[in-house]
């Protein structure tokens, strides 16, 4: 059997061995025997586990990685199956979303010249709201964002959102749903805003569009590290 030192599985990957100790306080490789003088002794299995571990993170997050390898070292195939089948899900719900953010996109910015030119009557907070289907929070959410940014009412003070302002909310109520940040919808919005074009938006999906590539090409190389070291574990049992 070939021992390793901390550092031959650290090396490989470009890890401090403090990291390679974490893994394994955390569960995420399996324990390491220990020689007389306390120090521990690596194999092939656990240069195994490191490899599956550092390849589910890119594909299921550090969270259900840990939780993943966890459940392997504890006999837990079910478990492990459970999460991954979780995170496949998700990146469905992803695509679809992706899909649904697209198509309103292109409805919206169809007539958003239109919409702008003529003469709409400007919505209270309640109203956009309302349409929307959040809450006056969220609005005034967005605008603290940076993202909206209704006049008021000289008498009263009252928030009013004219046709542009109601684009960009129901832009940003998309965005917000595909899981962009606010600080990244107010950069598309405010770019929107001063080009007067969707170029940025659609710069936004096409990004959006290969992080989801990325992560499933992520998801198929963890199978394969995930199914050899299944295959190790179940020798070594």
């Amino acid at each position: 059997m070939i021992t390793l030192r901390p550092a031959d599985l650290a090396r490989e990957h470009g890890l401090s061995t403090q990291a390679v100790r974490n893994y394994e306080r955390d569960g995420c490789i399996p324990p390491a025997e220990r020689t007389a003088s306390g120090y521990r002794i690596y194999t092939e299995v656990h240069a195994a586990a490191l490899r599956t571990y550092l390849a589910l993170i890119p594909a299921y997050g550090h969270a259900a990685s840990g939780q993943i390898m966890n459940a392997l070292h504890n006999a837990g195939l079910d478990g492990v199956l459970v999460t991954i089948d979780r995170g496949h899900s998700q990146l469905l719900q992803d695509r679809e979303t992706l899909d649904s953010v697209r198509k309103a996109v292109a409805h919206l910015t169809a007539e958003s010249d239109a919409v702008i030119n003529q003469s709409t009557d400007a919505r209270t907070i309640g109203e956009l709201a309302h349409q929307l289907r959040v809450t006056p929070a969220t609005l005034r959410n967005w605008e603290n964002a940076g993202i909206l940014a209704p006049t008021r009412d000289p008498a009263t003070g009252y928030r009013h959102y004219d046709a542009t302002d109601i684009r960009d909310a129901h832009l940003t109520d998309l965005l917000r749903r595909g899981g962009y940040p606010l600080d990244h919808i107010r950069t598309v919005i405010q770019q929107l805003r001063t080009a007067g074009s969707t170029n940025a938006l659609t710069a936004a999906l096409a990004d959006w569009q290969q992080n989801l590539t990325t992560q499933g090409r992520a998801m198929l190389h963890a199978a394969t590290h995930l199914d050899h070291y299944l295959r190790v574990l179940e020798q070594q049992r």
